[in-house]
């Protein structure tokens, strides 16, 4: 017969004992679990076969990420022990990432301080080359942040994503970061290794205020734009955003890793350039293949500065990254001054452009572009930036390559109401002449061609100064010489012809070049009693400033360091045409030495 539900369910009860109150409330609770999970049971069982069929009827879709392998038998010998390798070759984390030479570098050079990896300089040199060949960044990916490596002090702002910005950028240059491509686990274990090294970030304010994780209250309401509010700790945002920004397979690395080969160097290049303080440089560079090292070349160059006929020479080497970066270093044979270099290399092999510096904060630098050369004449400029109207006899200097040896003054073109009278001499490499400019002269930039051969804008005709600027407006230098190294700002005064609008500071304003000027410094009055100009340090009358020694200084009050901000002030000397002296201004920030350089400078070579 059967019992009633309610005296089943009793006597299933009975089935776990009559104990106490506590255990036969343990008995029921099991038997109703067992229960539940067979019903559950039942119910996944039935979504399983849902999603079976459903995936069944689906494509398959392609593993995201799968990893670059790692070839080289040195990285995976010297890096195995820890980066394991799997039955695809590749290793944990290193295939998990792409970098440019100097991330790749700072990494070795943190295995190795940090992690006591044993590494001769040799095998640390492949297995950077090796690393920034095959786990590398593209032409493209490395335009937008050529500014980092080329060591260029810039005003950047990171405009993607201001939470990302906020969190990255406290620390290090948000470019640093734009440097790498992950995957989403790899930035991940990044962020995992910042608040490893340095657990005080999670809660530190910084740039936005608050540290990687949120240290403000919950928001409730809806954002400015109606979206729900975003709770999300500052390093879940940054991750999300790297990941979908910054990934590790992009279209442009699948294109230039399967078009990447050896660049071919070996030649002649003609180098124009500018460093700031001097001017314009013209020149050559001899570049010839090592035979002892793939992509490696030995360079020697010989440039001269147009406006004071100062000629540098030096020898050095360069290795090729990734096909297209330029690595080197050159200086005089024992020299102390040594030059690093970094450049861009066109992927036609005929053009690289980037800047060459030196500094102990490579502060000292020079914009350079190298263009390869044939058998044909060219000209790289001259000596002279702008010619005044109503001027004759002037002599000038065009500097070039491959220029005609026997030449006559019609060959030399300067445009309209600028005549060649006499040709002073002539070489290969430069063409001295005398010029006359007529009074009627069209005011405004000019080409110079000799025998077929143009360099456009080489100069700038006018018929008077109407102002001079300073640059750079803003600079700043490092106090050291004690215990850190001094950073030195290097100032300029240009002349300005106000263009056809006769208004200052406007687009068609006419830059004239570097002009003599007498230079000094006036206090930058920020708090009474100001005495920052007695103790920041001296600017000579190249535009060169060097900062005072750095610590405490007993002579000042308070004990102060020898920080402070100050005008640099340039002042022309009154001319024909200006019964006044002219003047200009700059700011100069003169601060604290780089306290934490956890490496020292290196070229990735």
């Amino acid at each position: 017969m059967a019992q009633p539900e309610e005296t089943r369910s009793q006597s299933r009860f009975a089935e776990f004992g009559e104990g106490n109150a506590v255990n036969g409330h343990l008995g029921a609770s099991a038997f109703l679990v067992t229960i539940m999970m067979k019903r559950i049971g039942w119910l996944l069982l039935l979504i399983c076969a849902c999603l079976t069929a459903n995936a069944a009827a689906q494509p398959a879709q392609p593993v995201q990420d799968e990893g670059i392998p790692i070839q080289s038998e040195l990285v995976r010998s010297r890096c195995g022990s820890c980066h394991k390798v799997d039955d695809k070759m590749r290793m944990t984390r290193i295939s998990y990432r792409r970098a440019s030479p100097e991330n790749w570098e700072k990494t070795i050079k943190r295995m190795v301080a940090l992690n006591q990896v044993n590494l001769d300089p040799a095998d640390a040199r492949n297995i950077l080359k090796y690393l920034a060949d095959h786990n590398g960044l593209a032409p493209d990916e490395v335009r937008p942040i050529a500014f980092e490596a080329e060591r260029r002090l810039v005003e950047y702002t990171y405009t993607a994503d201001k939470d990302t910005s906020d969190t990255c950028s406290s620390c290090h240059t948000m470019a640093r970061a734009m440097s790498e491509r992950r995957t989403k686990d790899e930035w991940g274990l990044l962020v995992s290794m910042h608040r490893g090294y340095y657990p005080l970030i999670d809660n530190q304010p910084m740039n936005g205020g608050q540290g990687f994780r949120r240290t403000r209250p919950v928001q409730t309401e809806p954002d400015a734009d109606g979206r729900p509010p975003d709770n999300r700790h500052p390093m879940d945002k940054a991750i999300e955003h790297l990941t979908k920004t910054y990934p590790l397979d992009t279209p442009a690395w699948a294109a230039w890793s399967a078009a990447m080969q050896p660049a071919k160097l070996a030649g002649r290049w003609a180098v124009t350039g500018y460093q700031p303080g001097k001017g314009a440089i013209v020149g050559q560079v001899v570049v010839s293949a090592d035979p002892n090292a793939g992509d490696s070349f030995n360079v020697d160059t010989r440039y001269t500065v147009a406006r004071t006929g100062e000629t540098v020479s030096r020898a050095g080497k360069a290795i090729i990254y990734t096909g297209f970066q330029w690595r080197g270093r050159g200086g005089l044979p024992g020299s102390d001054n040594v030059w690093r270099e970094v450049m861009l290399v066109e992927r036609d092999w005929k053009e690289m452009s980037g800047r060459w510096f030196t500094g102990a904060y490579d502060e000292i630098g020079i914009d350079v572009k190298l263009v390869r050369l044939s058998s044909d004449p060219a000209v790289f400029g001259s000596d002279l930036t702008a010619l005044k109207t109503a001027s004759t006899g002037r002599a000038l200097k065009i500097y070039g390559a491959n220029l005609p040896a026997s030449v006559k003054p019609e060959d030399v073109g300067f445009g309209q109401g600028v005549k060649v009278t006499r040709i002073v001499s002539a070489r290969s490499d430069e063409i001295a002449v005398e010029i006359d400019v007529a009074s009627n002269a069209p005011i405004g930039p000019r080409d110079v061609s000799v025998a077929g051969a143009v360099k456009p804008a080489t100069l700038v005709v006018y018929d008077r100064i109407d102002g001079i600027k300073v640059r750079p407006q803003a600079g700043m230098a490092r106090v050291g010489g004690a215990v850190f190294p001094k950073q030195l700002q290097q100032f300029e005064a240009v002349g300005v012809h106000n263009g056809p609008d006769g208004k200052p500071d406007t687009p068609d304003d006419l830059d004239l070049g570097i002009v003599d000027v007498k230079w000094s410094l006036e206090e930058y009055t920020a708090t009474f009693g100001d005495d920052d100009t007695q103790f920041v340090g001296t600017i000579d009358q190249k535009g060169l400033f060097t900062p005072n020694v750095d610590g405490p200084n007993p002579k000042r009050s308070g004990n102060r360091n020898n920080v402070g901000d100050v005008w640099v002030v340039a002042e022309l000397a009154p001319t024909g045409a200006s019964p006044k002296p002219l003047r200009a201004r700059g700011q100069l920030l003169v601060t604290v030495p780089v306290y934490m350089a956890w490496f020292s400078a290196g070229d990735g070579k």
